[in-house]
């Protein structure tokens, strides 16, 4: 049987999608390109790292950024696919392992977060992967429900986290309820149990709440979970609210998670004065390290102490994501883990 596995599961690589002046990143491409550009350099120092590119043209452009900033290309693979925009978590493939480390990929679909944004490209870039890169012993299924990365954690032992605004919101499956969503998940998925959490959102977050964002499965029955201090914060009371929810969830073995908290970032707006969505549950995974993105704000340092307790045996890097947090995502939202088996020889 398959089911998804932790993000902690060992990894062939990381996807990620690179930014052009046909995206939502255009504007901010000279502040992007250099947190790209770090992120491939701690990728590639310990896994394969798999870069779609609109076309020809950008995959020149990009090996010459990359040679340029001393990353080892040998640990690079690009798919050619046009984008839309850069968010792999959301459009990227979704892959189950079983018993025996087999894998299985499914390609479920993408519509621009309830069709607030252009996603037909995106939409088909699992095809590309697929056809491309992928190991040819690993099944693959379409499913014609959408579903975007982020919005779902995995423990890994058969619990599934995710929000209610988010799956629930008719602008994805409108044809389908509670019930029905939480009965394919399970199955296509291969889970025993879905929590559904009712409170939390950011400021800024165009997804409709998803739990990237909000709350991370952790080892050892462990959420890290986004906190606000500050009373005066618009943000405070729902995030009251999420800290006593996740209080009261037991474990499959009837005990509580163990909570770490993680630190609130000042606020950060753009030049038209909104709010933008600065979490630090935003990490990202990869083997033996975690990858932190960092705001410059005086919270980076705790964020950084407060995830290393969730784990202990991984390093902590933190990245400046403060460029890419303009177009109201960050680190996570930007990447795709491709689990051990993915990748062809």
């Amino acid at each position: 049987m398959y089911f998804l596995p932790a993000e902690w599961y060992e990894q062939d690589g990381v996807m990620l999608t690179w930014p052009h002046r046909e995206t939502d990143m255009e504007p901010f491409l000279e502040q992007v390109y250099p947190v790209y550009l770090n992120i491939c350099q701690e990728i590639t120092k310990r896994q394969k790292l798999l870069l779609v590119v609109h076309n020809l043209c950008l995959k020149s452009e990009v090996e010459s950024l990359l040679y340029s900033h001393n990353i080892d290309v040998s640990q690079v693979i690009f798919v050619i696919a046009p984008t839309n925009d850069i968010w792999a978590r959301d459009h990227g493939p979704i892959t189950l392992t079983n018993s025996q480390e087999k894998l299985k990929v499914i390609d479920f679909i993408f519509n621009g977060w309830g069709n607030k944004y252009k996603s037909f490209f995106d939409n088909q870039i699992n095809t590309q992967v697929i056809t491309q890169v992928v190991n040819p012993e690993v099944k693959t299924e379409s499913i014609l429900f959408v579903l975007e990365g982020g919005a779902i954690e995995s423990d890994g032992k058969g619990t599934l986290l995710t929000t209610k605004t988010c799956l629930l919101n008719p602008n994805r499956n409108p044809d389908f309820n509670q019930q029905q969503i939480e009965a394919l998940l399970l199955e296509k998925l291969g889970m025993k149990t879905i929590i559904w959490l009712e409170n939390g959102h950011l400021e800024g977050d165009d997804t409709d709440s998803h739990i990237d964002t909000l709350v991370r499965f952790a080892p050892n029955n462990t959420l890290v979970y986004v906190t606000c201090d500050d009373e005066k914060d618009s943000h405070y009371t729902e995030f009251q609210k999420l800290e006593a929810e996740l209080k009261s969830l037991k474990t499959e073995e009837g005990k509580n998670y163990h909570l770490i908290p993680l630190p609130w970032p000042q606020p950060k707006y753009n030049d038209q004065g909104d709010r933008l969505p600065a979490t630090y549950a935003n990490y990202l995974i990869i083997n033996g390290a975690v990858l932190v993105p960092t705001y410059r704000d005086k919270a980076d340092e705790i964020a950084l102490k407060q995830i290393q307790k969730a784990y202990p045996n991984h390093e902590m890097i933190g990245l400046d994501c403060l460029p890419l947090i303009y177009q109201f995502g960050s680190l996570h939202c930007i990447s795709m883990q491709l689990p051990k088996g993915f990748l062809k020889g």
